[in-house]
């Protein structure tokens, strides 16, 4: 179970599955005789599976992970944003370093999707991404010569999970005051690299 403080603690699933939408690469991890291995892989969100949602992904063959049965239990983290917070941009409290950050978790129980499913996998896949990338053109399986299409299929297995469980931890210093909120998001902007762009913007759609 996710360690979430009831401060940055969001059930919403609305707003966990648009964190699986903008960050779409998942970690995930499985017991593999007796060990727990993990694998990366990004995925497809199915928002209608289940009352929860889940998703569709594959995954190299030679994956150990990819090697899973029907049933088979799955943990998986997305981590959408994060950037360190200096104790110098409070401006009341004193206290010491810390990490914001959003992270959704899911488990559930995978099933292997059959041969037949996988070029819809991989359509849908690269749909989902390169739509991203408008204007241009995207790009269409069907630009593949079907005998190099059939050996890349023949490369991954595919899986369908349905969420059992999913959670999400919003840490942004909502346990702070507002003034000490302002002066993390103001330090988070001063910085200005990607990551702590992106974790003061969801700070002030909070404000």
């Amino acid at each position: 179970m996710m360690y979430r403080p009831s401060a940055f603690a969001v059930d919403d699933i609305a707003a966990l599955h648009d964190v699986i939408r903008n960050r779409v690469f998942a970690t995930f991890a499985a017991m593999l005789d007796g060990r727990i291995a993990f694998a990366y892989a990004p995925v497809l969100l199915d928002a209608g599976n289940g009352p929860l949602g889940g998703i569709r992904f594959h995954l190299a063959a030679g994956n150990p992970v990819a090697k899973l049965g029907d049933g088979a239990r799955v943990h998986l983290s997305f981590m959408e944003t994060d950037a360190y917070v200096s104790p110098d941009w409070y401006r009341r409290i004193v206290t010491v370093p810390t990490w914001n950050y959003i992270a959704v978790e899911g488990e559930g129980a995978v099933r292997r999707m059959s041969r037949e499913a996988l070029p819809q996998l991989v359509v849908d896949l690269s749909a989902q991404e390169e739509a991203k990338l408008r204007p241009k053109e995207p790009w269409l399986i069907d630009k593949m010569p079907p005998q190099r299409i059939e050996a890349l299929l023949n490369g991954i297995a595919g899986f369908s999970l349905a969420f059992e469980r999913l959670q999400g931890k919003f840490k942004l210093s909502q346990d702070k005051s507002l003034e000490d909120i302002a002066g993390v998001i103001a330090g988070l902007e001063a910085r200005g690299d990607a990551a702590s762009l992106a974790v003061a913007k969801e700070m002030r759609g909070r404000e």
